[in-house]
């Protein structure tokens, strides 16, 4: 194999990148955006989320002035209720914060004190 046939070869490899990079800043400059809220969408926010079984979550959202609860699945998603957002803030439950650091739980857990 001549260094010419490894030209050839190579040309049509760089071509399809540089076509492959020219649709991508193409799609970036002109295609829709992919983050945020479009102007007039209702925004929405995930306050809290809770695994029940795997793959099977209850999770409370935030949907303008209402809360809804969901029951989130793998193939579905169910209203359970919804409630009407008062001025109270949506308080998640917090997890029990362990003030021992990693050391203190090895050395209880293998009885060493």
């Amino acid at each position: 194999m001549s260094f010419l046939d490894v030209v050839k070869a190579f040309i049509p490899l760089v071509i399809i990148v540089c076509l492959l990079y020219g649709v991508l800043i193409f799609i970036k400059k002109f295609g829709a955006p992919f983050k945020g809220n479009k102007p007039g969408s209702v925004p929405i926010k995930v306050l809290s989320s809770q695994m029940i079984m795997p793959k099977k979550f209850i999770s409370v959202i935030e949907v303008e002035d209402k809360l809804l609860v969901l029951g989130v699945s793998e193939g579905s998603i169910t209203l359970l209720k919804e409630l009407e957002n008062s001025d109270k803030t949506f308080d998640s439950p917090s997890t029990p914060k362990s003030e021992n650091n990693f050391l203190d739980i090895l050395k209880k857990n293998l009885g060493l004190r």
